[in-house]
């Protein structure tokens, strides 16, 4: 039942997902508070949920268009419900926004597939890097990632490797010039400083590390799985989900250097790990095990965001 309903993509899907998504960002953000709600409070959230429901489409419309996975609604669940396994993540609007450039710069990471407007893809990528490392500074690290995509996809091009210097200075220079008009000019000293190191409190927190734990282990497992299986599928796919795999690995490096009281960046892995997890249950081909998998997975988020949330 489940599995046949999120096969397909009506608008009703998304609807639901998008629905559950603000409901529980809603009781994330303000459930067992005082908060008095003021214009610009609602202002400032409804943007924040408008950023992740645009997140959302652009998940969707990358993995269609680069057919990473088939055509079905599986993705945007799993990234929905990684949101509910980690509430932390709906209530750090740094990692929101930072997520949302690099989903940006995924998009067009994994477009130069089609070997058109290499040199546009790369820019454009490393630009919208560069602008999610004005959320969180060890950002700055997914530009190895474009570095390894020209090595798989044109690399005797000497102009290529070029590139991400040339949008690092754009926007360091945009930038500096808009933080000059508003006097800010101190934030890129205070802001980019790279301190290299894993948060105490972090692995202290048995909830909060034993998530990230089991996150881990399954979404490493579903990925050796889906890839192993995926490996007859054409080498331009599995390129691509090399790329895929590269990201959510840097992705946790990011989370492990950035995590911290009040932070927890950890959304942007979430777009990798959504796509191993719905390779993963495409390639089941019980029906009952699938619907079995599909409970579990929307089971225990919800489970986890009661006890964090609701129950703390």
């Amino acid at each position: 039942m489940i599995s046949s309903f999120f096969s397909k993509t009506k608008p009703i899907n998304y609807i639901i997902v998008l629905t559950l998504l603000l409901v529980f960002y809603c009781v994330a953000r303000f459930f067992g508070q005082n908060v008095l709600f003021t214009l610009g409070l609602v202002g400032t959230n409804i943007g924040i949920v408008a950023l992740l429901f645009f997140t959302i489409f652009l998940v969707n419309f990358i993995v269609k268009r680069n057919k990473i996975t088939q055509t079905n609604s599986f993705t945007v669940l799993f990234y929905v419900l990684l949101c509910l396994f980690f509430p932390a993540s709906l209530i750090d609007t740094n990692g929101i926004f930072c997520s949302f450039f690099i989903v940006l710069a995924t998009r067009k990471i994994l477009s130069l597939k089609s070997l058109k407007e290499i040199k546009y893809k790369i820019f454009d990528a490393s630009m919208w890097i560069i602008i999610a490392s004005l959320f969180y500074d060890w950002a700055l690290l997914y530009l190895i990632w474009v570095f390894i995509a020209i090595y798989i996809y044109e690399p005797k091009n000497i102009r290529n490797w070029f590139l991400p210097l040339s949008a690092f200075v754009t926007v360091a220079l945009i930038t500096s010039a808009v933080l000059a008009i508003f006097g800010r000019l101190n934030f890129i000293l205070d802001h980019y400083v790279f301190t290299l190191k894993l948060d105490a409190d972090m692995f202290k927190e048995w909830s909060k590390s034993s998530a990230t734990i089991v996150y881990l282990i399954v979404v490493i497992i579903v990925g050796v799985i889906s890839s192993v299986k995926l490996g007859k599928s054409g080498v331009g796919r599995l390129a691509s989900m090399r790329l895929v795999a590269i990201s959510f690995t840097i992705g946790i490096f990011i989370t492990l250097f950035e995590t911290n009281l009040g932070y927890f960046p950890i959304m942007i892995t979430f777009f990798p790990a959504a796509v191993f997890l719905t390779n993963y249950i495409e390639i089941l081909r019980k029906p009952r095990f699938k619907e079995l998998n599909l409970f579990v997975a929307i089971l225990v988020p919800i489970t986890v965001f009661i006890f964090k949330v609701l129950l703390k």
